[in-house]
């Protein structure tokens, strides 16, 4: 990301900053890999380590199913009943040791305070409004936003109407792809969005509150809380490179062609050994014997997961908006029969999905079974 300044802050790092009272504000210096990652300084009118009692709270990782045939799945999210905060609402779906993958139906504020401590989180807003109140400002989120959550980031989600989320928690930094970006880390012109359409928190809300206020943590497979002794969103004022930041899917300007484009070119984040790509409304192929259906493929290195937001997605049949489709590694997956002569002739698709692609087999969870169509792996066989 790029250099931001909110609030108050001193002319100088780690020099005296004084409050009226004539006592210091606190100066946390918060980064990534070690002190050569991206960072921020902030200043908080009382200690980020006053902590007057913590407790362990259980393990959040989910349970995965075994010895499952290797074939194409569909979950059919649309069916989970769970609905709560965006913490207690969240149904794990996939993962593996890079990426944990759920969704949240949310209609409560969420009454404790969070953070993750194993990676950052992305939230993608598929329907719903809100806010989201963090260390580093207040975020207000809308449908069809990415909110990218750095790891360690109190924060907690405060919905204005029912919302739905797909959830990513990365064991690792979420970033731009680095192809996109110079040496000196700014988005080049071939990249499908820029700057301007990256928005970071509006406004920083300052507590000058003592009390007890909880902060439920994720770290090392378990949730931890630690309970404070003063309102945990007491930031004065910060700078730097590392903190939430928006990217609504509106703003992602598709790349295409006269043939046939890959999907590399709807990718939109990375982080370790997986990427996150969008699709959305674009202009088909325009060669005069183009067929813009993608071609059949075999995800060699990777599996792919297809999160289907609106519109008809024209290479799929029986797929509906919240559907998950997972196309693992090691056998191939394309257009279902008739989709590819269907597409012909056409000019444009309105589709909007976010796909997954994951370097290392996601694992599903035990759970998923409960919302799955297991007739998909067979929906190509021609009748």
């Amino acid at each position: 990301m790029y250099y931001r300044q909110m609030g108050k802050i001193p002319h100088k790092r780690h020099t005296m900053f004084k409050k009226e009272d004539g006592s210091l504000f606190r100066e946390q210096v918060m980064g990534t890999k070690g002190f050569s990652g991206s960072q921020s300084i902030l200043y908080h009118h009382y200690m980020p380590t006053e902590v007057v009692r913590t407790t362990l709270l259980g393990n959040y990782l989910p349970e995965y199913e075994e010895n499952q045939p290797l074939q194409h799945r569909h979950f059919l999210t649309s069916k989970q009943t769970i609905m709560d905060d965006a913490i207690k609402g969240r149904t794990y779906l996939l993962g593996n040791d890079d990426l944990l993958i759920a969704t949240a139906r949310i209609n409560k504020e969420m009454e404790n305070y969070y953070r993750n401590g194993d990676g950052d989180e992305m939230l993608f807003v598929h329907y719903g409004s809100g806010k989201v109140e963090t260390m580093f400002g207040t975020i207000t989120y809308r449908k069809g936003d990415y909110i990218v959550i750095p790891i360690g980031t109190i924060y907690r989600v405060l919905p204005d109407e029912e919302t739905k989320l797909l959830i990513i928690e990365s064991f690792s930094q979420i970033t731009t792809p680095r192809r996109y970006r110079n040496e000196y880390g700014q988005l080049l012109e071939h990249s499908p969005f820029c700057e301007r359409d990256i928005q970071g928190p509006e406004e920083l809300v300052t507590f000058d509150e003592k009390g007890e206020f909880e902060v439920v943590t994720k770290s090392r497979g378990q949730l931890h809380s630690h309970l404070l002794n003063h309102h945990p969103l007491d930031v004065v004022g910060w700078d730097g490179y590392l903190y939430p930041w928006v990217f609504n899917i509106e703003d992602f300007e598709p790349i295409t062609g006269r043939v046939h484009q890959p999907p590399p070119v709807h990718q939109t984040f990375e982080g370790h050994n997986f990427v996150v790509c969008s699709f959305v409304p674009r202009l088909y192929d325009y060669h005069p014997e183009a067929i813009p259906a993608p071609y059949y493929h075999s995800n060699v290195n990777s599996d792919e997961l297809l999160y289907y937001v609106e519109g008809n997605f024209m290479s799929r049949k029986g797929i509906k908006e919240e559907s998950i489709t997972l196309h693992p590694l090691g056998i191939p997956h394309g257009p279902h029969p008739g989709t590819t002569e269907a597409s012909i002739g056409k000019k444009e698709t309105l589709e909007l999905a976010v796909m997954i692609d994951t370097f290392k087999p996601l694992k599903v969870v035990k759970s998923a079974g409960n919302w799955e169509d297991e007739k998909y792996m067979y929906s190509w066989v021609e009748k």
